[in-house]
């Protein structure tokens, strides 16, 4: 085969240190969008970014040469630093994140899921959605270690 084709889409899911709600509603939207210029200067596509006051998700696609922990890594360095400079001083990510291999099938309900956040989270915590989304995807995790 003369060419290379790949569709690799991945659910990231990543909270605030300590779960602090520190991400204003008012700003929210411009923090969203710089995420997704971030994820674009990573040689990215964003194809979906929401969360709420806690937590943050992205539906994105890499190409196949990005390794994703370097991707992750970049991605909140870049992040944290806008954040402390423009938002929050002492700003800072949770260690750690989730990721989800996304089909091209089910690219369409992640968006609607990752653009719903705020209606969502009025029923469900980010612990009972994370251990939703691990259980379902048979990622064997401990309790102690997702707060």
């Amino acid at each position: 085969m003369p060419s290379t084709y790949t569709s690799l889409h991945y659910h990231l899911i990543f909270a605030t240190k300590n779960r602090e709600p520190i991400l204003a509603k008012e700003w929210r939207q411009e923090l969203h969008s710089y995420l997704g210029g971030i994820v674009k200067g990573l040689d990215g596509q964003p194809e979906g970014v929401g969360g709420v006051a806690d937590h943050v998700h992205l539906l994105v696609s890499l190409k196949s040469s990005a390794c994703l922990a370097d991707f992750m890594r970049e991605f909140k360095k870049s992040s944290s630093s806008w954040l402390r400079e423009s938002k929050c001083p002492g700003f800072h990510w949770q260690e750690g994140y989730a990721a989800f291999s996304v089909s091209a099938s089910a690219l369409d309900a992640v968006k609607s899921y990752i653009e719903r956040q705020e209606e969502h989270h009025k029923r469900k915590t980010f612990r009972e959605e994370l251990m939703e989304f691990l259980e379902k995807s048979g990622i064997p995790y401990d309790p102690r270690y997702l707060d």
